[in-house]
């Protein structure tokens, strides 16, 4: 018990960091510039989802909510399109580093069969849920699938995603501020079991 406390207390930590982070570039003229760069390395090799800055600045700036939404889905899209040029030409280099570093090495194939089923399914599933976005654009590039089904279930899937997000702020803003920093150590905890249930569900149950 003592080393699963350990185990989250480390990230909440971080979380809190971040969340402190972000609140800064939120009031910052270069806040667009930084969710677009951080949606972007995320889909590709980043840890940390756009998710966080993106609340923050529609916290910040509710009436904005919809082009923080665009920005944070273009972001996204096109780093898609970067995690797929790693994958289609430098996954003997970059591509492996990366999928060595999230111990995503056996997944690699399985991916590959739940292209062969339904491409588009599985690269929206992964754009909208908490799994690794990041391990399906590159695969996506290995396995060459469609340029066409990556773009529109990855703008379907993200654009969904950042959109529901950003909407609840817009509407509920100052009641969901107000919770995330009363309970920000509970909320910190559920984001770390969020990502970490994304990579074994991802490495586990997707078959």
């Amino acid at each position: 018990m003592c080393k699963i406390l350990y185990f989250l207390k480390a990230p909440q930590r971080w979380f809190r960091k971040m969340y402190e982070w972000t609140l800064h570039w939120a009031k910052t003229k270069q806040a667009p510039y930084a969710l677009f760069g951080v949606a972007f390395v995320e889909s590709s090799f980043f840890p940390v989802p756009p998710d966080v800055l993106l609340i923050a600045m529609v916290m910040f700036a509710p009436k904005r909510w919809i082009r923080y939404s665009v920005i944070c889905t273009a972001g996204s899209v096109c780093g898609a399109l970067f995690g797929y040029f790693i994958g289609w030409g430098l996954y003997e280099t970059i591509g492996k580093f990366i999928v060595q570093a999230y111990h995503m090495q056996a997944t690699v194939e399985k991916v590959g069969r739940m292209y062969t089923n339904n491409a588009f399914f599985t690269v929206f599933t992964a754009a909208f849920t908490p799994i690794p976005y990041k391990a399906i654009t590159i695969t996506a590039g290995l396995f060459k699938i469609s340029l066409v089904t990556l773009v529109v279930a990855s703008i379907i899937g993200r654009s969904g995603r950042f959109f529901l997000v950003a909407a609840a702020l817009r509407v509920f803003g100052e009641k969901i501020e107000h919770s995330i920093e009363k309970y920000f150590d509970f909320i910190s905890i559920i984001l770390v079991v969020l990502l970490v249930g994304g990579f074994l569900a991802f490495k586990y149950l997707w078959k």
